[in-house]
């Protein structure tokens, strides 16, 4: 594949696998309750399909990151995640509870292959000067998934079988799995048939003797975003405002029906912001801003803080103003993530921490739910006054790079910049 070739193909496979996964959470709710009748049902398979996402970006990361040709496996990942999810809908209301959550469970595992463990790839797959502005689409992709899966779910569930989400879902995720396979490697592992992680040498980056077993490579990224301030910084900024991501979700139907005039309207306030999103990034591809990733993130903390304090005034058009700034802020800091990831994991590391990333956000935007579910139903504006608190604080997190401290493709630009070349 030329560089060309092999990006247009790598975004749009991100962008099948992950609107198969925007699709899968939804499906499995809805397949639960119209098969079983039972809400809690339905609420058991999501949480059986979010909960080991937590264990399996590291390990998932890990092995990518050891594997002389990682698209077969991430290949292998989709397959295994797409048979897990397409059981747990089958047998909803038909197999034992405990067999259809053990599915659900299963495919989770391989979740964060879906997300970090793509984004890993994308370095194998563009030029050096290409990377910030491949990243900013590859960002977009989310984006794009979060806008289009829900309402599919949606619309099929409505005019359709319930179990036709899930199936469209599992398509999807197979129509991206031969586009995974295809993906190249690194150029020296892709060559010599063996990661650096295994052979011992020296990364180019830190001087550090690579891993030897998948135990030290999991101990070597670990203690490399614990130990790297710009790593730590961006870790701890996107989780804490991945759990405001996650409170605003809980607050969407609250919001929608209190303030909107129908629980619709609410889901609907959702999609205005994933749309926000989406177009922040495109308008960010092509006019980059001067200011380093590690500054935006901070800043686009502030601004979707900022958002929820308008919404908290639950007022029509401050809620859909803030669902636009909240937007317009959370997709240039996916972007902004992404891009610090890309400059300072090694190659040895980077799908792990990319994966890993993707466990602890997942997490964080769980547990700020739960906590908004608690909150919305008695203090709406109490817990969109929470969320805004965990954005504002995810914007003060110290310790990420303001400034360029060493030159490089795409090192000190925002994602979207053009790079030298």
């Amino acid at each position: 594949m030329t560089k060309r070739y092999a990006v247009r193909w790598f975004l749009a496979g991100g962008a099948l696998a992950r609107t198969g996964d925007e699709l899968a959470g939804p499906a499995l709710h809805l397949a639960g309750f119209a098969l079983t009748g039972s809400p809690a049902a339905g609420a058991l398979l999501l949480a059986a399909l979010t909960v080991p996402a937590v264990l399996g970006g590291p390990l998932v990361g890990v092995l990518l990151d050891r594997a002389p040709r990682p698209g077969r496996l991430l290949a292998a990942a989709l397959l295994l995640y797409a048979l897990g999810l397409g059981l747990a809908a089958f047998g909803a209301g038909r197999a034992p509870s405990a067999v259809t959550l053990a599915c659900a469970a299963a495919a989770g595992l391989f979740a964060p292959a879906l997300a970090g463990g793509w984004s890993a790839q994308l370095p194998h797959v563009t030029a050096p000067g290409g990377l910030p502005a491949a990243t900013a689409r590859d960002a977009a992709t989310f984006h794009l998934a979060s806008l289009a899966g829900p309402a599919l779910a949606a619309s099929l569930a409505a005019w359709t079988l319930p179990s036709a989400p899930a199936a469209l879902a599992v398509t999807l995720i197979l129509l991206a799995a031969p586009v995974a396979w295809r993906l190249p490697g690194p150029a020296g592992r892709a060559r010599t048939g063996a990661p650096d992680a295994r052979t011992g040498a020296p990364d180019a980056r830190t001087g550090a003797p690579a891993a030897r077993s998948g135990v030290a490579a999991l101990r070597a990224g670990l203690r490399l975003t614990a130990r790297t301030p710009a790593l730590r910084s961006a870790t701890a900024t996107s989780v804490l405002s991945c759990a405001a991501q996650g409170m605003l979700a809980a607050c969407a139907v609250p919001l929608g029906e209190r303030v909107l005039g129908g629980a619709a309207r609410g889901v609907a306030l959702l999609a205005v912001v994933a749309g926000a999103a989406l177009l922040a990034n495109a308008v960010l591809a092509r006019h980059p801003l001067r200011v380093t990733p590690d500054a935006l993130l901070r800043w686009t903390a502030f601004l979707q803080g900022a958002a929820l304090l308008l919404a908290a005034a639950c007022h029509p058009v401050l809620v859909l103003v803030a669902a636009l700034l909240a937007g317009a802020g959370e997709g240039p800091q996916l972007t902004a993530l992404f891009s610090v990831r890309h400059r300072e994991a090694p190659a040895r590391l980077r799908a792990q921490l990319f994966t890993t990333g993707a466990s602890l956000k997942t997490s964080g935007y769980a547990a700020g739910a739960a906590l908004a579910g608690q909150l919305a139903g008695v203090a709406l504006p109490a817990a969109l006054l929470a969320a805004a608190g965990l954005h504002l604080l995810a914007g003060t997190v110290p310790g990420g790079r303001e400034r360029v401290s060493r030159p490089g493709p795409g090192a000190g630009r925002v994602p979207g910049a053009p790079g030298r070349g």
